[in-house]
């Protein structure tokens, strides 16, 4: 199986399961379920890449000692992943908060393949996004075309950018740069999910500052650049995967037609 149909495979196979443990389990107890959940789907991706793709490394958001950087490391594995040619990234359950609450569907699973052969500076060469209480899949196997401009933005109708934010972790400037460049703001759960948002149309762009890594946005940003979209860091600069020190703490991820303008935006109010 090719590595794009492969991720596929893996998110879907990987979404189910979480699917199911949330109707085994119900929603009584929300530690539980998400921690039952990291576990399962940690467990089982972990286990299809060794049965699949052993000679790969892996850097999952799961693993032991996976948020503290190289200077932390010690482990055989983390040394493998900045030595190997192929490393696979992987988020089993990026949105754990809202998988615990009944009724949503902003939740994803993420898997992605990095290669140090990569044309592209960010080296992610497959990958996918797995939406399994939204019944949908995105993957670079066959990516989603880009997405349509609505009929208004098209006639100069004026309509307001729709910009997908962080319920929870907003960058503070978010409301001074929206107002700025007339946007609106279209509260998500996961990253994974305000991406794929961008990615099928439903949002223009999604931007983020102030925390995440690798894991969080390696597939969505494979799947965006797959269908032509804008994916960077806020300042402008390239996305980097598979760095010693996880962390990567902004990106922008929007419309080409808006990059300029949100860029410039980001220029005003982030510093």
């Amino acid at each position: 199986m090719i590595d794009g149909a492969f991720a596929r495979w893996l998110a879907t196979r990987t979404g189910q399961l979480l699917l199911d443990l949330r109707a085994e389990l119900g929603f009584d107890d929300p530690g539980a379920l998400r921690a039952a959940g990291d576990k399962l789907a940690h467990d089982l991706i972990r286990t299809e890449l060794a049965r699949w793709r052993p000679a790969d490394a892996v850097l999952a958001e799961s693993d032991e000692g996976a948020r503290l950087g190289w200077a932390a490391e010690v482990s055989s594995h983390a040394v493998h992943r900045l030595t190997a040619d192929r490393v696979w990234i992987i988020d089993p359950l990026d949105g754990t908060r809202e998988f615990a609450e009944s009724g949503r569907s902003d939740w994803a699973v993420h898997v992605a393949l990095w290669s140090r052969q990569a044309k592209a500076p960010h080296g992610l060469v497959g990958g996918a996004i797995a939406l399994p209480a939204q019944h949908r899949v995105v993957g670079t196997d066959f990516p989603p075309a880009y997405p349509p401009m609505t009929l208004e933005a098209a006639t100069g109708g004026g309509r307001r950018i729709r910009l997908a934010a962080s319920r929870s972790r907003p960058p503070v400037f978010l409301t001074d740069l929206a107002d700025d460049v007339g946007a609106q703001l279209v509260p998500m759960g996961s990253a994974g999910a305000r991406i794929a948002a961008v990615i099928s149309g439903e949002v223009d762009a999604y931007l983020h500052a102030g925390g995440q890594y690798e894991w969080d946005s390696a597939a969505p940003v494979a799947v965006a650049t797959a269908t032509g979209l804008h994916a960077s860091r806020i300042d402008g600069s390239a996305l980097k995967y598979n760095e010693a020190d996880p962390r990567l703490p902004d990106l922008l991820v929007c419309r080409k037609d808006l990059a300029p303008r949100l860029l410039a935006a980001l220029h005003r109010h982030s510093g």
